[in-house]
């Protein structure tokens, strides 16, 4: 099969498509198709070296795709051949076929493409900031201020805040940005070019605040948005796409009785140095099993900001890295 092959740690347009060996099926796996997997800047980090969690070398890179199952491991109950789905994948994705974990494969809807599906994981992560009670259990009628609101997980969080009948404050660095956020739904879109929003938003909710905030963004924009939270406000850092990790001013926190709430996904799909997916799977697989609803009955809108083939792989990184992609960036393999 054909995919992209890591030999050592390197830029991803130093990356080449290779015939690469097809990966042993072991009992309680699936060998997908691959038909759509997802291109991200985490991506870009992972083949450098530079992520937290580094593949054992040689590796094909890909941590989301969608598919059709083609062979399924003895102990395998919940699927088989010719089923569509999404699996969050350990690596593996950037490539014809891949083999993933039971644990961490999902059904999608003959309604949606392979490549929206490559969104699967950006609402569930989106679902889980907005509803689970330890993070910021959003409801009917509050106010969130959504950061990087055009990016696969700015516009799945619009999408699913707007649903849940939450009114929506979206900031977004360029016109294009902010349009596609007020195109998914945000009631009010700002310009965060500049760093200076907090006036806008407490004009925006008439200096009382917001109660919650989600922020993919970190550093100086974290700082900031802590200002815009009314009391027990609650906001939920999700990364550092600005490059730099949020500082958090305690007084702050005391001043106003704010909650900081961290999500880290890959923590409950294995992705972390001890391996909890199969104690996660009864959190995960119901948020899978509504977005996968959601998206059969047209309850949300997942966006796919462009298609690439394979063999323009550089072309869909160079997309991405150039921060100026709005929604998922997706290869196809046929």
């Amino acid at each position: 099969m054909r995919g992209l092959w890591v030999t050592e740690y390197t830029e991803f347009n130093n990356l080449t498509i290779e015939d690469i060996p097809s990966a042993k099926l072991e009992a309680t796996q699936v060998r997908i198709k691959v038909k759509a997997a997802g291109v991200s800047f985490a991506n870009n980090l992972v083949v450098s070296g530079r992520y937290q969690r580094k593949p054992p070398l040689p590796f094909t890179p890909g941590t989301e795709c969608s598919g059709e199952i083609i062979e399924c491991g003895s102990n395998v109950t919940r699927f088989k051949p010719g089923d569509r789905v999404f699996s969050v994948l350990d690596w593996g994705g950037h490539a014809e076929e891949v083999v993933a974990w039971e644990v961490n494969t999902y059904p999608i809807s003959d309604k949606l493409t392979f490549a929206q599906a490559t969104n699967f994981n950006s609402y569930a992560t989106s679902l889980a900031a907005l509803s689970w009670n330890h993070l910021l259990n959003l409801q009917p009628k509050q106010t969130i201020l959504v950061h990087g609101a055009a990016g696969a997980i700015g516009l799945a969080t619009i999408d699913l805040a707007k649903m849940f009948g939450a009114n929506v404050i979206a900031t977004g660095s360029t016109k294009a940005k902010r349009s596609a956020a007020s195109s998914q739904g945000a009631d009010y879109v700002i310009d965060y070019s500049s760093g200076q929003f907090v006036d806008q938003v407490k004009e925006i909710t008439n200096s009382n605040g917001v109660d919650a905030i989600v922020d993919p963004v970190g550093g100086k924009i974290f700082e900031e948005s802590l200002r815009c939270l009314k009391v027990e406000g609650r906001i939920c850092p999700i990364g550092f796409t600005s490059g730099q990790a949020a500082k958090i001013p305690s007084n702050i926190l005391l001043v106003k009785n704010i909650t900081v709430c961290g999500l880290n996904m890959g923590t409950y799909y294995g992705w972390s140095p001890t391996d909890i997916r199969y104690e996660m799977e009864n959190r995960i697989r119901p948020l899978m099993k509504k977005i996968n609803k959601w998206a059969e009955n047209k309850n949300i809108n997942i966006k796919v900001c462009d298609t690439f083939p394979l063999s323009n792989f550089k072309e869909a990184m160079s997309l991405v890295t150039s921060r100026k992609s709005i929604g998922r960036v997706v290869l196809l393999m046929d």
